[in-house]
């Protein structure tokens, strides 16, 4: 099996490479069918592997040891087991579904290029190559058992989503978006290193087993310099990393603007894969965070922040991707919540769940977008009903599994999680449930806002006089037209190539959620997930739930089911029955509007307190350093005293005799002086 095991990442792995060496000679459809041949291989061979290790064959074991140094080895190992086998499943699925799709989607994309752009050039076969390289990147993230390789996964994924938001590397907004998401995640992933540090220091392994092991002695002993307790310093640490990876307040602030990638990386990247991985890596790290009530507490706090403020911006956003993508941090918060009310299992349901739907959302807005031309406005659209009835419908069951409403997949997860936070008894756990609650009906607001606004009502794209086609929001559109479209949008649907996967894709949004009881109550995972004694919330849900009927049954009569159907209702009659209200509405609370337009000021914050103290510090540093020091100092200053000295003894040895003979006068005289005294 250890063959099947590597070939897993391996065969996304290879595709990258054929496609992105080898672009010139395999063409455009050499390079979409290599690279997605190898993720569907990797997707086949992760369906075999789950139902191996559903016949109760784990795997943990050593691949390749890199070196070993003072007896901590660095290996490359997998840890094949529950966990592992269930984010193998959904990141080569997903994968596999937007490689699918980005055949359509960038069918067109060297009009996306100026004309003779070096850059353009193979720009297609390059895409395929880095979003193959990032699923063999996640898949080996997944599937590590030891930090060495967990941190590898981490710093790949990162940097091949740098590549991805700034694919269009001519667009200012784009590389803008790319350096930040690329230095808001080394904040987060210098926490991370911190907590690995920490864990070879104290435990002297880097093997996933071996800490575990000794985590109830890491527990005795406190951190050196700080004084804490190791156990709550190391997971904060880790819990850094976490943050920054999957967006939680306050490094949540890269992921909207990473919109300003091509749609399919919106949904590779931030709806199943790279954002959910620091969920995965506090699921994995289960032993170690149950030991510590405080980093618990920091989690569940940090969640509940990221879950209510998040959401709350959504409901402002009129760019149908940026919509998408609060609405996913929103969902990432609900994760961390879970993570930090002990209920690991159900975060980890809820990341598939979500993949799912999310993966629709982001599709389906990308299939918008290439009808409207790529326009991203949804005040520019209207009415696409009839025109999408398949992104349409598609759509639909992604908005109402991510608004949670029964029998849609988002339900059971969303409704476990809220029931999971009540049930904590961590110090923020109240916080938290309210924090849930209240983001249930914006959930439900935004959600069908988006639908609303998009599907129904009037074709307002007939009233745009010209189209300044842009992948990127309303505020950064660029100087050219992206397709040459004037006039008047005439909208369709998508091809096949597109709407196939949202068909795919829409299938598991609906029906993920009825594997509730074998997920989360069943035992499913094992020993991969550890829950400590003292937090009895998943034990008590277990004692309660009769079944996923029982569960729609019950879940109808309680109040998160009703703030869903009210935050839906209050968007249809906002967007539908009345919708000049908008307008008035944000007349009369000016002010709060402004707070969320401006996403509670923390981008304007980062631009001046960052980005312009950078700014101060180097040109400080370009005056002080650079003009003063180096320039005035060491080099025209030693240039000066050398040309003073130079004219000093020029004026001794300037080749007239006359002055010769005067300085052999002032010598002698010198020296009888000198012998009278």
């Amino acid at each position: 099996m250890k063959t099947l095991y590597l070939m897993v990442p391996l065969a996304p792995l290879v595709g990258a490479i054929l496609a992105g060496f080898f672009s010139s000679m395999l063409g455009r459809a050499g390079a979409h069918t290599v690279t997605s041949i190898g993720v569907a291989i990797s997707f086949v061979l992760s369906v075999i592997i789950f139902q191996d290790v559903q016949a109760g064959h784990t795997f943990n074991g050593t691949v390749y040891q890199w070196m070993e140094s003072g007896g901590l080895k660095l290996e490359v190992g997998f840890l094949i087991d529950q966990l592992t086998v269930l984010m193998m499943l959904v990141v080569t699925f997903v994968s596999l579904m937007v490689h699918i799709y980005t055949i359509g989607y960038m069918a067109h994309d060297e009009e996306n290029w100026p004309e003779g752009s070096k850059a353009g050039t193979n720009s297609y076969q390059r895409f395929f190559s880095y979003i193959s390289l990032f699923t063999f990147s996640m898949l080996m993230l997944v599937m590590s058992n030891n930090f060495v390789q967990l941190f590898f996964g981490w710093e790949a994924v990162g940097l091949v989503s740098y590549l991805l938001i700034g694919f269009w590397s001519v667009r200012p907004t784009a590389i803008y978006a790319n350096l930040k998401a690329f230095l808001v995640n080394r904040v987060g992933d210098f926490g991370f290193l911190l907590g690995i540090g920490l864990v070879a220091a104290y435990a002297g392994t880097l093997d996933y087993a071996e800490v575990f092991a000794k985590r109830n002695e890491l527990a005795a002993l406190t951190e050196a310099v700080t004084g804490w307790p190791l156990i709550t310093a190391i997971c904060i640490c880790l819990f850094i990393g976490a943050m920054g990876k999957s967006a939680q307040f306050p490094l949540h602030v890269w992921l909207p603007d990473s919109m300003e990638g091509p749609t399919p990386i919106s949904a590779l990247i931030h709806a199943a894969t790279m954002v959910t991985a620091g969920i995965f890596m506090v699921s994995r790290m289960s032993p170690l965070f149950e030991l510590s009530d405080t980093a618990l507490s920091f989690v569940i706090v940090i969640g509940a922040i990221t879950t209510l403020f998040m959401a709350l911006i959504a409901i402002v956003q009129t760019d149908v991707k940026r919509v998408v993508a609060y609405s996913t941090l929103s969902q990432l918060g609900y994760m961390t919540m879970a993570l930090g009310a002990s209920a690991y299992s159900v975060a980890i349901f809820h990341l598939m769940t979500h993949a799912f739907f999310k993966a629709v959302l982001f599709l389906g807005a990308g299939s918008v977008i290439i009808a409207m031309h790529h326009e991203q406005d949804m005040r520019k659209m209207g009415g696409l009903r009839k025109y999408m009835p398949i992104t349409y419908a598609t759509m639909l069951i992604g908005a109402i599994a991510n608004a949670g409403l029964p029998p849609f997949a988002g339900f059971f997860s969303k409704d476990s999680i809220i029931e999971a936070v009540h049930l904590a008894n961590v110090p923020g756990a109240g916080f938290a449930y309210f924090c849930a609650l209240a983001a249930v009906f914006v959930g439900g607001l935004y959600s069908f806002r988006l639908i609303f606004f998009t599907f129904h009502g009037e074709e307002r794209f007939r009233k745009v006089a010209e189209h300044h086609g842009d992948h990127g929001h309303d505020a950064h559109h660029d100087a050219h037209d992206d397709h040459g479209h004037h006039g008047p949008v005439e909208p369709h649907e998508s091809p096949k190539v597109v709407t196939l996967p949202l068909i795919l894709l829409a299938i598991p949004a609906i029906a993920s959620g009825w594997l509730i009881g074998t997920i989360l109550y069943g035992n499913w995972f094992g020993n991969a997930i550890t829950i400590a004694e003292v937090h009895k919330g998943m034990a008590t849900m277990a004692h309660e739930f009769h079944g996923i009927f029982g569960m729609m049954a019950h879940g109808i009569t309680t109040l998160p089911f009703w703030l869903a159907i009210g935050g839906a209702a209050t968007a249809w009659y906002l967007y539908i029955a009345r919708p000049d209200l908008p307008a008035v509405i944000k007349q009369k609370l000016a002010f709060p509007a402004m707070i969320l337009e401006e996403k509670y000021g923390f981008d304007r914050f980062n631009d001046w307190f960052f980005a312009g103290g950078s700014r101060l510090l180097g040109r400080g540093l370009w005056k002080a350093g650079d003009q003063v020091l180096i320039d005035g100092v060491m080099v025209n200053g030693s240039a000066g005293a050398v040309g003073w000295f130079s004219s000093l003894v020029g004026l001794i040895q300037s080749g007239r005799i006359y002055r010769y003979a005067l300085g052999m006068i002032f010598g002698v005289v010198a020296l009888l002086s000198l012998w009278r005294a």
